[in-house]
């Protein structure tokens, strides 16, 4: 995925989050909601991630397809 997918895909979960955020001003979500917009949130920080792996690699003279998307557990750990 080249960085313009990545920032096509970016925006289409921004999209979404924002749509189920709107829908619930001054409600709770549901618990399938609450899942759903966590999802949303780990699907962005892998994105981000991704895109951020991408750009070091080029600016350090490598590859950047050789990023790859790394999984939640290890993009949700650098949020501390």
């Amino acid at each position: 995925m080249g960085d313009h997918e990545v920032l096509v895909r970016v925006n289409e979960l921004v999209a979404k989050e924002h749509a189920l955020e709107q829908r619930h001003v001054g409600t709770a979500l549901s618990d399938e909601e609450a899942a759903e917009l966590r999802e949303i949130e780990v699907a962005l920080d892998q994105c981000w991630d991704l895109l951020r792996q991408r750009r070091a690699r080029r600016a350090a003279g490598g590859d950047p397809d050789d990023a790859e998307v790394r999984p939640a557990s290890t993009v949700e750990g650098y949020r501390q």
